[in-house]
């Protein structure tokens, strides 16, 4: 991957370097999302971006590389679907003219359930050939599963609502379609996949209780469990 070289190349001249950017595309969890509360009749969440992987990876970076400074663009919008985000990708993402770009959608995509995969799939082809004809290496990252049963931290009707649904759709193979989508989107346009979701999949099936490593009980992984998307993030940047 030539973002490595471009850490070397900083790593042995500082000054005559540009510093390497890192951009982060996607919705709540690359946000820095976390734990969800009804504030009236509106459902609203705890935003920590410092605890978000993007951080944790440029963390990470300054270990490996401490002579070479990174810069790391967060634009993970709550809420955001992949064809929102190949809409902004001219707005945020281009415009910061990135080294590398990370791509983290499907959550929110997955609620037009099995009607919204083709769109899904497209859009995110939209981004890749968006980052490709800009110069810019990208990597796509599958994200977390969903909950798998009614966790007891849920209180709110609305809450144990959303908890029903998603927990249907992790266990009835809809949002695995997703996920093959999205891995053939990646083959079909030759960007490299960091499947984290492949990683939440194996713990699951071996016991583990993914649905408790959510910090609010639905969609957002716990502030411990951005440090597995961001060595995984790692891992694939060296090895790619």
């Amino acid at each position: 991957m030539k973002f490595t070289e471009k850490l070397q190349q900083k790593t042995t001249d500082n000054l005559g370097t540009r510093t390497p950017v890192i951009a982060f595309l996607g919705d709540s969890v690359t946000q820095g999302c976390f734990e969800c509360y009804m504030e009236g009749n509106v459902l609203d969440t705890v935003f920590e971006g410092v605890h978000a992987y993007s951080e944790k990876v440029k963390h990470i970076l300054s270990m490996l590389y401490p002579k070479a400074p990174v810069s790391v663009v967060n634009f993970g919008v709550s809420g955001s679907t992949a064809p929102q985000g190949a809409e902004r990708m001219e707005r945020d993402v281009l415009s910061c003219s990135p080294d590398l770009l990370v791509v983290c959608f499907g959550l929110n995509d997955s609620n037009e359930e099995l009607a919204g995969v083709e769109k899904y799939k497209s859009a995110l082809k939209e981004i890749f050939q968006k980052a490709k004809t800009a110069g810019v290496e990208t990597i796509f990252m599958t994200p977390n599963m969903f909950n798998t049963y009614i966790s007891h931290i849920l209180k709110e009707d609305l809450l144990l609502e959303l908890a029903e649904v998603f927990a249907l759709r992790q266990k009835n193979g809809v949002f695995d379609t997703y996920m093959d989508a999205a891995r053939q989107a990646c083959k079909e346009e030759q960007v490299p996949i960091c499947d984290c979701y492949a990683i939440w999949k194996q713990m699951y099936e071996k016991g583990a209780d993914t649905t408790a490593l959510l910090s609010n009980g639905l969609n957002h992984p716990t502030r411990e469990m951005h440090e597995l998307f961001a060595w995984q993030l790692i891992h694939t940047i060296l090895n790619d």
